[in-house]
């Protein structure tokens, strides 16, 4: 049918395919931005084998777009009121332009008529999986972008032969993506340079991962206010630097997983889809490892601010000094979670409560701080004043004294 699109949904994206002008009509309809799905990449991987006719007339007769599943499209795709459709599975929804109606289409949710080759259907979510790498390489370049940390010089700045390191990495792997483009295949030739690259990348995270439960330990020891202040700073000037590395160790191992879907779907496409679950399954772990030492160390630095609050009394400069330092920390976390999707509703939750909290101990500090002046120079005024009055008694017992023998003294001449 000219107007039925298929959904396919891994939990990343969306892949809308059908007819070309359906699913156009479709995304217009909804304003959902796409990317071209590539359902071409999958003919020469399935065009040998019994069933290599049948899956090369599903992926020519159908075009494919994915979209990002963000709460927008989520939204876009619940929203309907879907009417039964032509056959059993399928729903019918109405596409309104200001709401005028301008025609059907037939939404069919998971496999269905249009890919129902399970050789192609593991190709297109293999596809689907790249594209969500991809895009979350480009949100990380604009991390970098929005952050101003140039990874190249951080990492010449390091003595450690582990980052240096990552700048050759770095260029092979930007290499091998840009022939991945052109040609649009991996070679056998290409995999070869850039298979080596992935123990560099893995030692470059595990290194700022220590650097960052380093900084954190540092912090737990500290209990004096003026040391703690010191490290406080140090972690401010650091943790961006790190989080920069750490956010380019992902993107490189997105891209690696790009390039390695397109090799196994190239050499072995059998295998497609048990590669793709094992490569999100290794991706969650390593989102899990940068969560718990970076979770790790904003708990150390929302610690030293409350420790610093405890005694703003008496160090009312310095503590503020710790509390801007762990609040500029935990937003440089948070929006680095927010980049990478690490729990993305639960930290975006935290950071808000973070954030009030640090602004109520922020003002907190000050007006306990400019409190404490007041009373320092209240108690001071009145010791002043209790010393002055002392004294004053003390001068007019001591005239007393002087002065008594001198009266005892013309009484006894008067007798």
């Amino acid at each position: 049918m000219d107007n039925e699109i298929q959904l396919i949904s891994d939990g990343d994206g969306l892949a809308v395919i059908g007819d070309p002008a359906a699913v156009e009509r479709f995304l217009v309809s909804e304003g959902l931005p796409s990317k071209d799905l590539g359902l071409h990449r999958l003919g020469p991987a399935f065009s040998t084998g019994a069933a290599a006719a049948q899956a090369g007339s599903e992926i020519a007769a159908n075009s494919g777009r994915w979209v990002k599943l963000t709460k927008e499209s989520a939204e876009a795709l619940n929203k309907y009121s879907l009417m039964k459709g032509s056959s059993p599975g399928v729903s019918r929804a109405v596409l309104t332009d200001r709401g005028k109606i301008k025609g059907f289409v037939e939404l069919v949710k998971g496999p269905g008529t249009l890919l129902s080759n399970p050789a192609v259907l593991a190709g297109a979510a293999g596809i689907m999986a790249q594209l969500a790498m991809q895009q979350a390489m480009d949100e990380i370049t604009d991390y970098l972008a929005a952050i101003d940390e140039k990874v190249d010089d951080v990492l010449r700045a390091q003595e450690d032969a582990v980052l240096a390191d990552m700048i050759g990495v770095d260029f092979v792997i930007e290499e091998a993506m840009t022939i991945r483009e052109q040609v649009g295949r991996v070679s056998e030739v290409t995999w070869s340079k850039v298979q080596g690259t992935t123990m560099t990348i893995a030692r470059t995270q595990a290194y700022v991962l220590r650097q960052l439960d380093a900084l954190a330990e540092k912090m737990e020891r500290e209990t004096k206010i003026g040391e703690l202040a010191r490290t406080s700073k140090e972690a401010e000037s650091k943790v961006q630097e790190w989080l920069a590395v750490l956010a380019r160790c992902f993107q490189l191992q997105e891209a690696m997983a790009v390039l390695e879907l397109d090799r196994v779907l190239d050499a072995s496409p059998e295998e497609l889809d048990r590669h793709r679950l094992a490569l999100r399954t290794a991706r969650n772990n390593r989102l899990e490892l940068i969560s718990r030492s970076t979770e790790r160390l904003m708990a150390r630095m929302d610690t030293a601010a409350g420790t610093a609050n405890t005694k703003v009394l008496l160090h009312p400069t310095t503590s503020r000094d710790v509390v801007h330092s762990s609040n500029h920390v935990a937003n440089a976390v948070v929006d680095f979670h927010g980049r990478l999707g690490i729990e993305r509703g639960r930290q975006s939750l935290e950071a808000r409560r973070w954030a009030d909290a640090a602004t109520e101990a922020r003002d907190k500090a000050l007006e306990t701080g400019a409190d404490g002046v007041d009373a320092a120079r209240r108690l001071g005024n009145e010791t002043l004043d209790r010393a002055k009055s002392a004294t004053g008694k003390l001068s007019n017992r001591i005239t007393e004294r002087a002065l008594r023998p001198r009266r005892d003294e013309k009484r006894d001449e008067g007798d």
